[in-house]
């Protein structure tokens, strides 16, 4: 969960690795660090605050010499965020600096190891121990001891590695984390995510688990395993630097709330071919299809809440059973799939190690395996049998947004696609749901009106310390989602209830001005629901009620209610959670929070 970036070049590296780490900085903000090579050997500089701090240290990189660079931007596990405990790291001899992002599990044994031939550690880091193996194994031969060490790491990585004895290469390699190659003009650069690069090139190849590469600035090659030389397609990044920048708002997380119409647009419209919905390159058809008893959906956090709102779309469109599993949960327990069973995977990064290790099972227990992911490239999908593109493009701010709500588009387009293919639903019911569909981009352009009493009903919340989230069926899934949002990014407690569980321990809770906000969109359930609103009105709690233009209804029993545009019910949660992306935002704001970055989390959750 940490960002890596390398530059081999013609200029400066050192503006260059700051310039990369400032756009990989969701991806950990605990520490940074870089390191330049230049005849007078490593110049490393590390700050345990923001980049920016590190900037203004190196005089935005002018104070280090040196055309190839490796820098780092910390999420912490092993060890606190400290000057000995950032990135990079280097050997005991001084010959070899590294940054890696990962976890290496049996970094114990070999420490131990290390420091019994007489080793001495600086951290209380994992990674420390990759540039003394190097040293260790290292007798002239760079590429013998990459693939030495290598093979000795058991967990994730994704390495860059300098050289003092190799003054204009880059040795970079992965198993399980991500790593792309930039191939420039002048230059060629590593990086964990393509938002590091993109303002220097398009042009990037993506390496396989276990290949080696080997960057100069005039060129990158690339080693199989075993040292042989291979080839590898250069693929081109499909959006510019204008995507990965703010655009004149505040915060990413503002400006990815309002992509929204335009990244569910892109999504959908891109499959719609008059009125069939076409995944091409899908190996699903409909003896595959009709041969699934199961489905198993598969995330973490907010991909868990899409999948939650994917089994309530899969079992009223296919009527397959479907069930949710929290990918660290599905690992450990035994599941029951084999090959009737369809596993659909949910990961905006492509690269969460829980998910991607239940991937792998699924596969090994026989499952045809569907990964929904965001990003082209990513480990997750290539893994899985099938794949299907959110087409979000970057999202920055940790607090997911844009991905959800395209998580969610792809899961009612392969809803409709299966359910036309098996006739498992009325053919009236299917069709709606498609017209549905096409104006969902409208629909949550709409929803977004709602900003300025969204607004208003923040400023209730600033001094609240603890609160909860109602709803029944798909509204249920909504709260899960927006209780999520607001606790990530507010750090105020909240949870989320079933509504009809109310009776069952959690009304207790409520007391005089306790905030509850409830979900009264899914206009099947909305008297039991406005039962409920009655409920927590009668004991004193404090009501923010969301519902669907014209049930003015709710009026009478909430202090403040936010409409959103009616559509099918099974598409309200796209529509339903937009306002709640906002309430999040504004209280966050309010509370003078650090919105793209909330303490503690990282964007891409690539260790267990």
């Amino acid at each position: 969960m940490c960002g890596i970036v390398g530059f081999a070049g013609k200029e400066p590296a050192a503006k260059f690795l700051l310039e990369g780490l400032s756009k990989l900085e969701y991806r950990g903000y605990d520490s940074a660090g870089i390191a330049t090579l230049s005849e007078g050997g490593f110049t490393v500089k590390k700050s345990t605050e923001r980049i920016e701090s590190l900037k203004a240290d190196t005089a935005d990189g002018a104070k280090l010499n040196g055309n190839i660079g490796i820098g780092h931007t910390r999420w912490a596990t092993h060890g606190a965020p400290s000057i000995p405990n950032a990135h990079p790291h280097l050997s005991a001899d001084g010959n070899f600096a590294v940054v890696h992002n990962g976890i290496i599990e049996n970094y114990s044994e070999i420490k131990a190891e290390l420091e019994s031939e007489g080793f001495k550690f600086v951290s209380q880091t994992d990674t420390e121990v990759i540039p003394m193996l190097l040293q260790k194994y290292y007798k002239g031969d760079l590429m013998q001891a990459v693939r030495a060490v290598a093979a000795r790491l058991e967990g994730s990585y994704a390495l860059g590695i300098l050289c003092a004895d190799y003054p204009e290469t880059i040795v970079a390699t992965r198993k399980f984390s991500p790593l792309i190659i930039g191939i420039g003009e002048g230059c060629n650069i590593i990086a964990s995510d393509v938002t590091a690069i993109v303002s220097h090139t398009k042009n990037v190849i993506f390496p396989e688990d276990g290949e080696i590469a080997f960057i100069t600035a005039d060129k990158a090659e690339l080693f199989d395993a075993n040292g042989n030389a291979i080839e590898k397609e250069i693929s081109a990044i499909g959006w510019d630097v204008a995507a990965a920048e703010k655009g004149g708002y505040d915060h990413f997380m503002m400006k990815e709330i309002k992509e929204q119409p335009r990244a569910i647009a892109q999504t959908v419209e891109s499959r719609i071919k008059g009125r069939e919905i076409v995944f091409e390159d899908l190996k699903l058809d409909t003896e595959k299809l009709k041969s699934f008893n199961r489905i198993q959906i598969i995330a973490c956090g907010s991909a868990y809440h899409a999948g939650i709102v994917g089994k309530y779309v899969f079992e009223e469109l296919l009527r397959i059973p479907t069930e949710v599993d929290i990918a660290s949960e599905y690992r450990y327990r035994n599941p029951i799939t084999d090959d009737k069973t369809l596993v659909i995977i949910i990961s905006q990064s492509g690269e969460t190690a829980d998910t991607l290790a239940a991937l792998k099972e699924a596969r090994e227990l026989g499952a045809h395996t569907l990964a929904i992911v965001n990003v082209v490239g990513s480990s997750i999908a290539k893994a899985a049998d099938d794949i299907i593109y959110t087409w979000a493009g970057p999202e920055i701010a940790v607090a997911t947004t844009k991905g959800y709500t395209t998580q969610l588009a792809v899961i009612y387009m392969f809803a409709v696609w299966a359910a036309r293919k098996l006739g498992s639903a009325p053919v009236e019911r299917i069709e709606a749901m498609f017209d549905g569909l096409l104006k969902l981009p409208e629909a949550t352009e709409k929803a977004l009106l709602c900003e300025d009493t969204v607004k208003e009903a923040a400023k209730d919340l600033t001094d609240t310390e603890s609160m909860f989230f109602i709803g029944r069926n798909i509204d249920y899934a909504v709260a899960l989602e927006a209780s999520l949002k607001l606790k990530e990014i507010s750090y105020i407690h909240s949870e989320a209830y079933a509504a009809g569980e109310l009776k069952h321990g959690t009304i207790s809770l409520i007391e005089e001005d306790r905030t509850v906000v409830a979900l009264c969109s899914y206009q099947r359930l909305l008297d039991k629901m406005l039962s409920n609103v009655k409920e927590v009105s009668a004991r004193g709690g404090h009501i923010v009620a969301c519902t669907t233009e014209g049930n003015t209804n709710v009026e009478s029993n909430a202090q403040r209610v936010i409409y959103i545009p009616e559509t099918d019910p099974l598409l309200t949660a796209s529509v339903e959670i937009i306002p709640f992306q906002l309430y999040s935002y504004y209280v966050a704001l309010y509370k003078g929070c650090d919105i793209d970055k909330p303490r503690n989390l990282a964007k891409s959750v690539t260790v267990e």
